[in-house]
Protein backbone atom coordinates (compact mmCIF):
# COMPACT_ATOMS: atom_id res chain seq x y z
CA UNK A 1 0.00 0.00 0.00
CA UNK A 2 1.02 3.09 -0.84
CA UNK A 3 1.40 5.71 1.89
CA UNK A 4 2.04 9.52 2.46
CA UNK A 5 4.25 11.08 4.53
CA UNK A 6 2.85 10.97 7.53
CA UNK A 7 1.84 7.66 6.78
CA UNK A 8 -1.81 7.27 6.41
CA UNK A 9 -3.14 5.04 3.46
CA UNK A 10 -3.72 6.88 0.64
CA UNK A 11 -6.44 4.20 -0.72
CA UNK A 12 -8.42 4.98 2.84
CA UNK A 13 -8.31 8.71 1.49
CA UNK A 14 -9.53 8.17 -1.37
CA UNK A 15 -11.89 5.36 -0.53
CA UNK A 16 -15.15 7.32 0.35
CA UNK A 17 -14.95 9.59 -2.47
CA UNK A 18 -14.42 6.58 -4.85
CA UNK A 19 -17.88 5.13 -3.29
CA UNK A 20 -19.80 8.53 -3.31
CA UNK A 21 -18.93 8.23 -7.61
CA UNK A 22 -19.95 4.93 -7.00
CA UNK A 23 -23.11 5.11 -5.89
CA UNK A 24 -24.42 8.45 -7.85
CA UNK A 25 -23.35 6.57 -10.76
CA UNK A 26 -25.47 3.62 -9.93
CA UNK A 27 -28.34 5.64 -8.96
CA UNK A 28 -28.75 7.51 -12.77
CA UNK A 29 -27.83 3.75 -14.42
CA UNK A 30 -30.77 2.90 -12.65
CA UNK A 31 -32.95 5.27 -15.12
CA UNK A 32 -36.63 5.64 -14.07
CA UNK A 33 -36.43 2.45 -11.66
CA UNK A 34 -37.49 -0.52 -11.46
CA UNK A 35 -41.44 0.10 -11.55
CA UNK A 36 -40.87 2.12 -14.95
CA UNK A 37 -38.54 -0.16 -16.44
CA UNK A 38 -40.69 -3.08 -16.37
CA UNK A 39 -43.64 -0.96 -17.67
CA UNK A 40 -41.60 -0.70 -20.65
CA UNK A 41 -40.36 -3.95 -21.21
CA UNK A 42 -43.64 -5.07 -20.68
CA UNK A 43 -44.70 -3.26 -23.78
CA UNK A 44 -42.13 -5.10 -25.75
CA UNK A 45 -39.45 -2.34 -25.80
CA UNK A 46 -35.90 -1.94 -24.67
CA UNK A 47 -35.16 0.55 -22.04
CA UNK A 48 -32.62 3.60 -23.53
CA UNK A 49 -29.29 1.78 -22.34
CA UNK A 50 -30.39 -1.81 -23.94
CA UNK A 51 -30.70 -0.03 -26.80
CA UNK A 52 -27.48 1.12 -26.84
CA UNK A 53 -26.12 -1.98 -25.99
CA UNK A 54 -27.56 -3.19 -28.88
CA UNK A 55 -26.59 -0.93 -31.15
CA UNK A 56 -22.88 -0.93 -30.63
CA UNK A 57 -20.28 -3.82 -30.45
CA UNK A 58 -20.09 -5.65 -26.94
CA UNK A 59 -18.80 -3.78 -24.53
CA UNK A 60 -17.62 -0.45 -26.61
CA UNK A 61 -20.37 1.69 -24.96
CA UNK A 62 -18.41 4.72 -23.01
CA UNK A 63 -21.32 7.14 -21.44
CA UNK A 64 -20.72 10.53 -21.05
CA UNK A 65 -22.41 12.91 -19.07
CA UNK A 66 -23.48 10.41 -16.81
CA UNK A 67 -24.19 12.51 -13.78
CA UNK A 68 -26.27 15.16 -15.53
CA UNK A 69 -29.88 15.50 -13.75
CA UNK A 70 -28.38 14.36 -10.58
CA UNK A 71 -30.85 12.07 -8.48
CA UNK A 72 -34.20 13.29 -9.06
CA UNK A 73 -33.46 13.20 -13.07
CA UNK A 74 -31.51 9.93 -14.00
CA UNK A 75 -28.66 11.23 -16.46
CA UNK A 76 -31.46 14.20 -17.05
CA UNK A 77 -33.92 11.73 -19.67
CA UNK A 78 -31.44 11.24 -22.15
CA UNK A 79 -28.03 8.62 -21.92
CA UNK A 80 -25.18 9.86 -24.26
CA UNK A 81 -21.39 8.68 -24.94
CA UNK A 82 -19.59 6.96 -27.64
CA UNK A 83 -19.00 3.29 -28.91
CA UNK A 84 -18.14 1.20 -31.26
CA UNK A 85 -20.01 0.29 -34.68
CA UNK A 86 -18.02 -2.90 -36.91
CA UNK A 87 -15.28 -1.03 -35.23
CA UNK A 88 -15.64 2.28 -36.08
CA UNK A 89 -16.39 5.03 -33.65
CA UNK A 90 -19.96 6.11 -33.54
CA UNK A 91 -21.39 8.62 -30.85
CA UNK A 92 -25.39 8.27 -29.78
CA UNK A 93 -27.67 9.92 -27.96
CA UNK A 94 -30.80 8.07 -26.66
CA UNK A 95 -33.92 9.20 -24.70
CA UNK A 96 -34.70 7.43 -22.09
CA UNK A 97 -38.96 7.96 -21.68
CA UNK A 98 -38.70 6.32 -18.02
CA UNK A 99 -37.31 9.57 -16.67
CA UNK A 100 -39.64 12.46 -16.76
CA UNK A 101 -41.12 10.75 -20.27
CA UNK A 102 -37.96 11.25 -21.76
CA UNK A 103 -38.64 15.26 -21.79
CA UNK A 104 -35.69 17.53 -22.39
CA UNK A 105 -34.40 19.94 -19.88
CA UNK A 106 -31.82 22.53 -20.57
CA UNK A 107 -29.20 20.63 -19.31
CA UNK A 108 -30.30 17.68 -21.18
CA UNK A 109 -30.33 20.42 -24.48
CA UNK A 110 -26.49 20.37 -23.29
CA UNK A 111 -26.10 16.92 -23.85
CA UNK A 112 -27.31 17.00 -26.83
CA UNK A 113 -25.78 19.45 -28.28
CA UNK A 114 -22.68 18.19 -26.94
CA UNK A 115 -23.07 15.05 -28.28
CA UNK A 116 -23.22 16.42 -31.79
CA UNK A 117 -20.47 18.80 -31.06
CA UNK A 118 -18.34 15.79 -30.26
CA UNK A 119 -19.02 13.85 -33.70
CA UNK A 120 -18.81 17.35 -35.95
CA UNK A 121 -15.32 17.55 -34.33
CA UNK A 122 -13.97 14.66 -33.88
CA UNK A 123 -15.46 13.25 -37.42
CA UNK A 124 -17.83 9.98 -36.67
CA UNK A 125 -21.33 9.56 -36.98
CA UNK A 126 -24.44 10.84 -34.71
CA UNK A 127 -27.27 8.32 -33.94
CA UNK A 128 -29.82 9.75 -32.08
CA UNK A 129 -32.49 7.59 -30.33
CA UNK A 130 -36.09 8.82 -29.86
CA UNK A 131 -38.86 8.12 -27.52
CA UNK A 132 -39.78 11.31 -25.38
CA UNK A 133 -42.38 14.20 -25.04
CA UNK A 134 -40.25 17.49 -26.20
CA UNK A 135 -39.08 20.13 -23.70
CA UNK A 136 -40.14 19.92 -20.55
CA UNK A 137 -42.00 22.16 -18.71
CA UNK A 138 -39.91 23.94 -16.20
CA UNK A 139 -40.36 26.85 -13.89
CA UNK A 140 -39.10 30.14 -15.14
CA UNK A 141 -37.93 31.14 -18.68
CA UNK A 142 -35.39 29.32 -20.61
CA UNK A 143 -31.52 31.22 -20.86
CA UNK A 144 -30.37 32.23 -23.59
CA UNK A 145 -28.14 29.08 -24.77
CA UNK A 146 -28.14 27.27 -27.75
CA UNK A 147 -30.33 24.67 -28.51
CA UNK A 148 -29.16 20.92 -29.89
CA UNK A 149 -30.44 21.53 -33.31
CA UNK A 150 -27.94 23.81 -34.02
CA UNK A 151 -24.79 21.55 -33.60
CA UNK A 152 -27.28 18.87 -35.03
CA UNK A 153 -27.58 21.00 -38.11
CA UNK A 154 -24.16 21.52 -38.43
CA UNK A 155 -23.43 17.54 -38.86
CA UNK A 156 -25.64 17.49 -41.77
CA UNK A 157 -23.21 16.18 -45.29
CA UNK A 158 -20.13 16.65 -42.93
CA UNK A 159 -20.92 13.26 -40.53
CA UNK A 160 -23.51 10.61 -41.25
CA UNK A 161 -26.47 11.87 -39.02
CA UNK A 162 -28.89 8.68 -38.80
CA UNK A 163 -31.85 8.67 -36.28
CA UNK A 164 -34.22 5.69 -34.60
CA UNK A 165 -37.47 6.34 -33.72
CA UNK A 166 -38.24 3.76 -31.17
CA UNK A 167 -41.65 4.99 -29.07
CA UNK A 168 -43.64 8.83 -29.10
CA UNK A 169 -41.63 11.22 -30.01
CA UNK A 170 -43.20 15.15 -30.05
CA UNK A 171 -41.78 18.33 -30.46
CA UNK A 172 -38.45 19.49 -30.41
CA UNK A 173 -37.09 15.78 -29.80
CA UNK A 174 -38.80 14.80 -33.06
CA UNK A 175 -36.95 17.53 -35.27
CA UNK A 176 -33.87 15.53 -35.30
CA UNK A 177 -35.83 12.84 -37.74
CA UNK A 178 -36.34 14.96 -40.65
CA UNK A 179 -32.63 16.52 -40.41
CA UNK A 180 -30.97 13.26 -40.84
CA UNK A 181 -29.92 11.91 -43.53
CA UNK A 182 -31.57 8.53 -42.69
CA UNK A 183 -34.61 7.27 -40.25
CA UNK A 184 -35.97 4.45 -39.30
CA UNK A 185 -38.85 3.52 -36.73
CA UNK A 186 -40.46 0.83 -35.30
CA UNK A 187 -43.69 -0.95 -35.90
CA UNK A 188 -44.73 0.66 -32.11
CA UNK A 189 -43.36 4.14 -32.85
CA UNK A 190 -45.04 7.30 -33.51
CA UNK A 191 -43.81 11.26 -34.20
CA UNK A 192 -45.32 13.99 -34.45
CA UNK A 193 -45.49 17.91 -34.22
CA UNK A 194 -47.51 17.71 -31.00
CA UNK A 195 -48.89 14.87 -29.14
CA UNK A 196 -52.89 14.25 -28.75
CA UNK A 197 -53.61 15.97 -25.92
CA UNK A 198 -52.06 19.30 -27.22
CA UNK A 199 -53.95 18.44 -31.31
CA UNK A 200 -57.05 18.18 -28.75
CA UNK A 201 -56.66 21.12 -26.78
CA UNK A 202 -55.64 23.35 -30.05
CA UNK A 203 -57.81 22.06 -33.05
CA UNK A 204 -60.78 19.77 -30.98
CA UNK A 205 -59.34 17.20 -32.75
CA UNK A 206 -59.45 13.75 -31.07
CA UNK A 207 -56.66 11.46 -32.55
CA UNK A 208 -54.34 8.47 -31.22
CA UNK A 209 -50.60 8.54 -31.16
CA UNK A 210 -50.84 5.90 -34.32
CA UNK A 211 -53.27 8.22 -36.16
CA UNK A 212 -51.23 11.25 -35.87
CA UNK A 213 -47.77 10.00 -36.33
CA UNK A 214 -47.51 6.15 -36.47
CA UNK A 215 -46.10 4.41 -38.92
CA UNK A 216 -48.39 4.13 -41.48
CA UNK A 217 -48.56 8.58 -41.91
CA UNK A 218 -44.99 8.66 -41.15
CA UNK A 219 -44.04 6.52 -44.10
CA UNK A 220 -46.37 7.74 -46.44
CA UNK A 221 -45.53 11.54 -45.65
CA UNK A 222 -41.62 10.93 -46.50
CA UNK A 223 -40.68 11.87 -42.65
CA UNK A 224 -39.94 8.24 -42.17
CA UNK A 225 -37.23 6.02 -44.65
CA UNK A 226 -37.72 2.99 -43.16
CA UNK A 227 -39.72 0.68 -40.72
CA UNK A 228 -38.65 -2.18 -38.72
CA UNK A 229 -40.60 -4.93 -36.52
CA UNK A 230 -39.20 -4.18 -33.13
CA UNK A 231 -36.15 -2.36 -31.47
CA UNK A 232 -33.40 -4.70 -32.07
CA UNK A 233 -34.50 -5.22 -35.82
CA UNK A 234 -34.65 -1.12 -36.11
CA UNK A 235 -31.26 -0.62 -34.25
CA UNK A 236 -29.95 -3.87 -36.55
CA UNK A 237 -30.86 -1.26 -39.84
CA UNK A 238 -29.10 1.42 -38.12
CA UNK A 239 -25.89 -0.85 -38.17
CA UNK A 240 -26.40 -1.99 -41.50
CA UNK A 241 -26.77 1.44 -43.07
CA UNK A 242 -23.52 2.75 -41.51
CA UNK A 243 -21.15 0.04 -43.26
CA UNK A 244 -22.16 1.77 -46.67
CA UNK A 245 -20.79 4.98 -45.36
CA UNK A 246 -17.24 6.43 -44.72
CA UNK A 247 -16.86 8.03 -40.68
CA UNK A 248 -17.35 11.26 -41.84
CA UNK A 249 -17.21 13.20 -45.22
CA UNK A 250 -12.61 13.57 -45.12
CA UNK A 251 -13.02 9.84 -45.67
CA UNK A 252 -14.48 7.20 -48.11
CA UNK A 253 -16.79 4.79 -47.83
CA UNK A 254 -15.04 1.46 -46.54
CA UNK A 255 -15.12 -1.64 -49.19
CA UNK A 256 -16.15 -5.07 -48.16
CA UNK A 257 -13.16 -7.32 -48.78
CA UNK A 258 -14.87 -10.40 -48.78
CA UNK A 259 -18.39 -11.50 -50.73
CA UNK A 260 -19.37 -11.87 -53.77
CA UNK A 261 -16.99 -9.21 -55.68
CA UNK A 262 -15.75 -10.52 -58.94
CA UNK A 263 -16.49 -9.59 -62.63
CA UNK A 264 -18.68 -12.27 -64.07
CA UNK A 265 -21.82 -12.18 -67.18
CA UNK A 266 -25.35 -11.92 -65.89
CA UNK A 267 -27.04 -14.13 -68.18
CA UNK A 268 -30.43 -13.97 -66.54
CA UNK A 269 -30.98 -10.41 -67.49
CA UNK A 270 -32.22 -11.62 -71.13
CA UNK A 271 -34.88 -12.80 -68.87
CA UNK A 272 -35.59 -10.14 -66.77
CA UNK A 273 -35.97 -7.13 -69.19
CA UNK A 274 -38.52 -7.77 -71.87
CA UNK A 275 -37.31 -6.47 -75.44
CA UNK A 276 -40.51 -4.99 -75.85
CA UNK A 277 -40.60 -1.67 -73.81
CA UNK A 278 -44.23 -1.90 -73.02
CA UNK A 279 -43.95 -5.07 -71.08
CA UNK A 280 -43.62 -4.44 -67.15
CA UNK A 281 -41.00 -6.01 -65.06
CA UNK A 282 -39.76 -5.67 -61.55
CA UNK A 283 -36.41 -3.23 -61.47
CA UNK A 284 -35.55 -5.49 -57.77
CA UNK A 285 -34.57 -8.13 -59.76
CA UNK A 286 -32.43 -6.26 -62.12
CA UNK A 287 -30.43 -5.04 -59.23
CA UNK A 288 -30.11 -7.95 -57.39
CA UNK A 289 -28.01 -9.64 -60.74
CA UNK A 290 -26.13 -6.69 -61.37
CA UNK A 291 -24.77 -5.59 -57.81
CA UNK A 292 -22.68 -7.96 -55.35
CA UNK A 293 -25.33 -10.67 -54.07
CA UNK A 294 -26.50 -9.71 -50.67
CA UNK A 295 -25.44 -6.79 -50.74
CA UNK A 296 -28.39 -4.02 -51.17
CA UNK A 297 -29.97 -2.44 -48.73
CA UNK A 298 -33.14 -0.22 -50.27
CA UNK A 299 -34.23 3.19 -48.75
CA UNK A 300 -37.37 4.37 -48.36
CA UNK A 301 -39.24 1.60 -50.28
CA UNK A 302 -42.59 2.30 -49.39
CA UNK A 303 -42.62 5.91 -50.23
CA UNK A 304 -42.06 7.14 -54.15
CA UNK A 305 -42.10 3.52 -55.39
CA UNK A 306 -41.86 4.71 -59.07
CA UNK A 307 -38.41 5.32 -57.96
CA UNK A 308 -35.93 2.92 -56.63
CA UNK A 309 -33.30 4.10 -54.02
CA UNK A 310 -31.11 1.43 -53.17
CA UNK A 311 -27.07 1.27 -51.61
CA UNK A 312 -25.27 -1.82 -52.63
CA UNK A 313 -22.12 -2.68 -53.77
CA UNK A 314 -20.11 -3.48 -57.09
CA UNK A 315 -17.34 -5.49 -57.13
CA UNK A 316 -16.95 -4.62 -52.86
CA UNK A 317 -16.89 -1.33 -53.16
CA UNK A 318 -20.36 0.62 -51.93
CA UNK A 319 -22.48 2.92 -54.09
CA UNK A 320 -25.62 4.35 -54.60
CA UNK A 321 -28.41 3.43 -57.03
CA UNK A 322 -31.01 5.23 -58.68
CA UNK A 323 -33.75 3.17 -60.78
CA UNK A 324 -37.02 3.63 -62.24
CA UNK A 325 -39.35 0.99 -61.57
CA UNK A 326 -41.28 -0.15 -64.99
CA UNK A 327 -43.86 -2.07 -62.09
CA UNK A 328 -45.15 1.32 -60.87
CA UNK A 329 -46.52 4.20 -63.55
CA UNK A 330 -44.55 2.47 -66.06
CA UNK A 331 -41.36 3.95 -63.95
CA UNK A 332 -42.28 7.31 -64.16
CA UNK A 333 -40.97 9.95 -62.08
CA UNK A 334 -43.54 11.09 -59.65
CA UNK A 335 -43.87 13.99 -57.01
CA UNK A 336 -42.23 11.46 -54.26
CA UNK A 337 -40.26 9.85 -56.08
CA UNK A 338 -38.20 12.70 -57.56
CA UNK A 339 -38.17 14.41 -53.94
CA UNK A 340 -36.65 10.77 -52.32
CA UNK A 341 -34.61 10.55 -54.89
CA UNK A 342 -32.89 14.11 -54.43
CA UNK A 343 -32.29 13.93 -50.57
CA UNK A 344 -31.14 10.13 -51.61
CA UNK A 345 -28.29 11.39 -54.49
CA UNK A 346 -27.56 14.52 -52.01
CA UNK A 347 -26.72 11.97 -49.01
CA UNK A 348 -24.40 9.69 -51.49
CA UNK A 349 -22.25 12.55 -52.93
CA UNK A 350 -22.17 13.68 -49.47
CA UNK A 351 -20.47 10.88 -48.52
CA UNK A 352 -18.63 10.00 -51.68
CA UNK A 353 -20.76 7.22 -52.86
CA UNK A 354 -20.50 6.85 -56.53
CA UNK A 355 -24.36 7.06 -58.33
CA UNK A 356 -25.50 4.28 -60.68
CA UNK A 357 -28.48 5.21 -62.41
CA UNK A 358 -30.66 2.91 -64.24
CA UNK A 359 -33.35 4.14 -66.00
CA UNK A 360 -36.13 2.92 -67.75
CA UNK A 361 -39.03 5.76 -67.64
CA UNK A 362 -41.55 7.18 -69.95
CA UNK A 363 -40.61 10.47 -68.37
CA UNK A 364 -41.63 12.82 -65.35
CA UNK A 365 -45.48 11.74 -64.42
CA UNK A 366 -48.23 14.27 -66.55
CA UNK A 367 -51.62 15.05 -65.26
CA UNK A 368 -53.64 17.45 -63.36
CA UNK A 369 -52.98 16.01 -60.32
CA UNK A 370 -49.24 15.74 -60.62
CA UNK A 371 -48.92 19.36 -61.49
CA UNK A 372 -50.91 20.47 -58.33
CA UNK A 373 -48.54 18.52 -56.06
CA UNK A 374 -45.44 20.24 -58.42
CA UNK A 375 -44.20 17.39 -60.24
CA UNK A 376 -42.49 20.16 -62.26
CA UNK A 377 -40.53 21.77 -58.54
CA UNK A 378 -39.62 18.02 -57.66
CA UNK A 379 -38.42 16.99 -60.93
CA UNK A 380 -36.15 19.79 -61.06
CA UNK A 381 -34.63 18.99 -56.96
CA UNK A 382 -33.87 15.55 -58.51
CA UNK A 383 -32.55 17.19 -61.39
CA UNK A 384 -30.38 19.83 -59.60
CA UNK A 385 -28.86 17.62 -57.16
CA UNK A 386 -27.64 14.92 -60.03
CA UNK A 387 -26.33 17.77 -61.64
CA UNK A 388 -24.65 19.02 -58.75
CA UNK A 389 -23.31 15.31 -58.09
CA UNK A 390 -19.50 15.38 -57.95
CA UNK A 391 -18.72 11.90 -57.40
CA UNK A 392 -18.56 9.27 -60.29
CA UNK A 393 -21.97 9.01 -62.27
CA UNK A 394 -23.01 5.62 -64.32
CA UNK A 395 -25.96 5.82 -66.52
CA UNK A 396 -27.84 3.07 -67.82
CA UNK A 397 -30.59 3.29 -70.48
CA UNK A 398 -32.19 -0.30 -70.15
CA UNK A 399 -35.36 0.19 -72.82
CA UNK A 400 -36.29 4.45 -72.91
CA UNK A 401 -35.80 7.50 -71.15
CA UNK A 402 -38.02 10.13 -72.05
CA UNK A 403 -37.94 13.61 -71.69
CA UNK A 404 -37.10 15.06 -68.54
CA UNK A 405 -37.23 11.39 -67.41
CA UNK A 406 -33.71 11.20 -69.03
CA UNK A 407 -32.51 14.45 -67.37
CA UNK A 408 -33.07 13.61 -64.26
CA UNK A 409 -31.64 10.04 -64.60
CA UNK A 410 -28.51 11.25 -65.34
CA UNK A 411 -28.59 10.56 -69.37
CA UNK A 412 -27.66 13.46 -70.90
CA UNK A 413 -24.35 13.99 -72.08
CA UNK A 414 -21.77 16.36 -70.59
CA UNK A 415 -23.19 16.43 -67.24
CA UNK A 416 -19.99 14.98 -65.51
CA UNK A 417 -20.82 11.06 -65.78
CA UNK A 418 -17.96 9.10 -65.47
CA UNK A 419 -19.94 6.36 -68.25
CA UNK A 420 -23.21 6.12 -70.21
CA UNK A 421 -24.27 3.17 -71.55
CA UNK A 422 -27.68 1.80 -73.06
CA UNK A 423 -29.00 -1.91 -74.37
CA UNK A 424 -29.18 -1.77 -78.33
CA UNK A 425 -33.06 -0.82 -79.25
CA UNK A 426 -33.38 1.76 -76.38
CA UNK A 427 -35.75 4.76 -77.22
CA UNK A 428 -35.58 8.72 -76.22
CA UNK A 429 -37.05 11.87 -77.27
CA UNK A 430 -39.82 13.81 -76.16
CA UNK A 431 -42.17 10.85 -75.91
CA UNK A 432 -42.55 7.22 -77.30
CA UNK A 433 -43.54 6.42 -81.10
CA UNK A 434 -47.23 5.48 -79.69
CA UNK A 435 -47.79 8.38 -77.80
CA UNK A 436 -46.38 10.23 -80.62
CA UNK A 437 -48.59 9.04 -83.60
CA UNK A 438 -52.02 9.28 -81.18
CA UNK A 439 -51.15 12.89 -80.13
CA UNK A 440 -50.61 14.20 -83.47
CA UNK A 441 -53.32 12.27 -85.23
CA UNK A 442 -50.93 10.21 -87.38
CA UNK A 443 -51.89 8.09 -90.77
CA UNK A 444 -50.87 4.15 -90.19
CA UNK A 445 -47.64 4.64 -92.89
CA UNK A 446 -46.54 8.30 -90.43
CA UNK A 447 -46.99 5.88 -87.35
CA UNK A 448 -45.00 2.70 -89.07
CA UNK A 449 -42.00 5.16 -89.88
CA UNK A 450 -42.32 6.29 -86.32
CA UNK A 451 -41.74 3.09 -85.24
CA UNK A 452 -38.83 2.43 -87.63
CA UNK A 453 -37.21 5.85 -86.24
CA UNK A 454 -37.80 4.65 -82.58
CA UNK A 455 -36.22 1.64 -83.26
CA UNK A 456 -33.07 3.08 -84.67
CA UNK A 457 -32.60 5.61 -82.04
CA UNK A 458 -30.09 3.81 -79.81
CA UNK A 459 -28.23 3.44 -82.64
CA UNK A 460 -28.47 6.88 -84.07
CA UNK A 461 -26.99 8.19 -80.68
CA UNK A 462 -24.77 5.76 -80.48
CA UNK A 463 -22.81 6.64 -83.54
CA UNK A 464 -22.92 10.46 -82.26
CA UNK A 465 -21.53 9.43 -79.16
CA UNK A 466 -24.50 9.93 -77.48
CA UNK A 467 -24.17 6.87 -75.38
CA UNK A 468 -20.70 5.52 -74.48
CA UNK A 469 -21.25 2.09 -75.42
CA UNK A 470 -24.17 0.06 -76.86
CA UNK A 471 -23.73 -3.29 -74.37
CA UNK A 472 -25.02 -6.50 -74.35
CA UNK A 473 -27.56 -6.61 -71.51
CA UNK A 474 -25.41 -9.69 -70.08
CA UNK A 475 -22.59 -7.56 -69.82
CA UNK A 476 -23.76 -5.22 -67.75
CA UNK A 477 -22.58 -5.98 -64.40
CA UNK A 478 -18.81 -5.94 -66.20
CA UNK A 479 -19.30 -2.64 -67.64
CA UNK A 480 -20.54 -1.14 -65.06
CA UNK A 481 -17.72 -2.50 -62.48
CA UNK A 482 -15.31 -2.02 -64.75
CA UNK A 483 -16.22 1.95 -65.34
CA UNK A 484 -16.05 2.18 -61.80
CA UNK A 485 -13.41 1.10 -60.66
CA UNK A 486 -11.30 3.65 -63.22
CA UNK A 487 -13.54 6.31 -62.19
CA UNK A 488 -12.68 5.95 -58.36
CA UNK A 489 -8.96 6.98 -59.19
CA UNK A 490 -10.30 9.99 -59.24
CA UNK A 491 -9.72 10.09 -55.51
CA UNK A 492 -5.55 10.53 -56.52
CA UNK A 493 -7.22 14.14 -55.80
CA UNK A 494 -8.15 15.09 -52.77
CA UNK A 495 -11.79 15.08 -52.55
CA UNK A 496 -13.80 18.65 -51.13
CA UNK A 497 -13.15 17.89 -47.76
CA UNK A 498 -17.41 18.84 -47.16
CA UNK A 499 -20.39 19.46 -48.35
CA UNK A 500 -20.97 23.21 -48.81
CA UNK A 501 -24.67 23.40 -47.64
CA UNK A 502 -26.45 20.20 -45.22
CA UNK A 503 -28.66 18.15 -46.90
CA UNK A 504 -32.24 19.89 -47.16
CA UNK A 505 -34.73 17.45 -45.22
Amino acid sequence: MSKDADGNDRANEWTATLDDLRDRRSAARAMGGEERLGKHRAAGKLDARARIDHLFDKGSFQELGTLVGGADSPADAVVMGSGRVDGRPVMVAAEDFTVKAGTISQAANSKRYRVAEIALLDRVPLVMILEGAGYRAEGGTHARTPTDLLAQGRCSGRVPLVTAVLGPSAGHGALVAPMSDFTVMSEQASIFTAGPPVVRESLGESVTKEELGGPSVALASGLIHNVAANDCAALDIVRAYLRYFPSSAWSYPPDAVEGDTDARPVPEMIDIVPRNGRRLYDMHAVIEVVFDRSSCFEVQPEFGKSVLCILARLGGHPVAVVANQPRVLAGSVDVDGADKAAHFITVADSFHLPLVFLADNPGVLPGRASEKRGILRSGARMFAAQTLATVPKLHVTLRKAYGFGSMVMGMIGFDGQSSVFALPGATLGAMGAAAMSRATGADADTTERLHRVELETSYRSAGSLGFDELIDPREIRNVLLHALERALFRRQAAPAPVARVGILP
